[in-house]
């Protein structure tokens, strides 16, 4: 890499099973990331729409793989500031763990060969399988999904962004283009629009709010150094929002699915 760079009737309340046990050592694998060695680059990841590197971290007799995305490899985008997509992995990660959810992977913010980016574990998984095969088997990881990628804005879900891990535990990659201030969800996973959220849902939701109010919270205090104070403000807004409607959200005007859908 170069240094240049209506009304309607309620369908029946879904069931929210416990949740899904996640066959990883997350606070292990986290600490890993952020201490250990980069000991091998094994070169880009191929179709990436931004410098992707696929790398070996050890520490000790431990190591796994990550994927570290350098600030100075992202693509300038016109609606997103210039640099600030590691900042979006390494928050999405944090959202997800605040809920309770565990559906984005380790991912932390560090210095790497080509400077600081977001490097995430990398997920041993079937690349034969994205949302589009997965049928029902786990529908209601999806639906925790789908509220996820709303409150996050995510503006670029695809179907191989979800990956099937170990256990059938869905991962969602690819997180960079989440909390922007202005509406620009577009996801492939539109299956429950209009459908109520289940309550477990909603009560982690009301978690995070408060969580989000808590000026001295440690993972309030750790987005504002990752976002924009408007930008925090307009994540509180959204979570209120979907608190207040208690429903999946419907397609609205505009581009609301990305491309290509894979």
């Amino acid at each position: 890499m170069s240094d240049e760079l209506g009304t309607f009737n309620d369908p029946p309340q879904p069931d929210e099973p416990p949740q899904d046990a996640v066959p990883l050592d997350i606070t292990g694998v986290t600490a890993l990331l952020q201490n250990g060695e980069i000991t091998e680059q094994h070169g880009l990841i191929r179709n990436s729409s931004n410098y992707t590197f696929l790398i070996t971290i050890t520490a000790g007799e431990e190591s796994t793989l990550g994927v570290y995305k350098p600030r100075r490899g992202e693509r300038p985008l016109w609606d997103f500031p210039d640099g600030t997509l590691a900042n979006r992995e390494r928050a999405s990660f944090l959202t997800s763990e605040a809920l309770g959810w565990r559906a984005v992977p380790p991912t932390v913010l560090r210095d790497g060969p080509h400077g600081i980016g977001s490097i995430q574990y990398f997920i041993e998984h079937d690349p034969n399988e994205n949302y589009f095969t997965f049928g029902e088997r786990v529908q209601a990881q999806l639906r925790r999904i789908v509220v996820f990628d709303c409150i996050t804005n995510n503006a670029d879900r695809k179907g191989g962004h979800l990956l099937l891990g170990t256990g059938d535990h869905v991962w969602c990659i690819d997180n960079g283009l989440t909390f922007n201030q202005v509406n620009k969800m577009r996801t492939v996973v539109w299956d429950f629009q209009g459908d109520p959220i289940a309550p477990q849902v909603i009560s982690d939701l009301r978690r995070l709010r408060d969580r989000l109010c808590d000026e001295g919270d440690s993972y309030r205090m750790e987005l504002e150094e990752l976002l924009d104070a408007s930008e925090i403000l307009s994540f509180q807004q959204r979570i209120e929002r979907m608190l207040k409607s208690g429903r999946y959200p419907r397609p609205g005007s505009g581009p609301n699915y990305p491309w290509p859908p894979v």
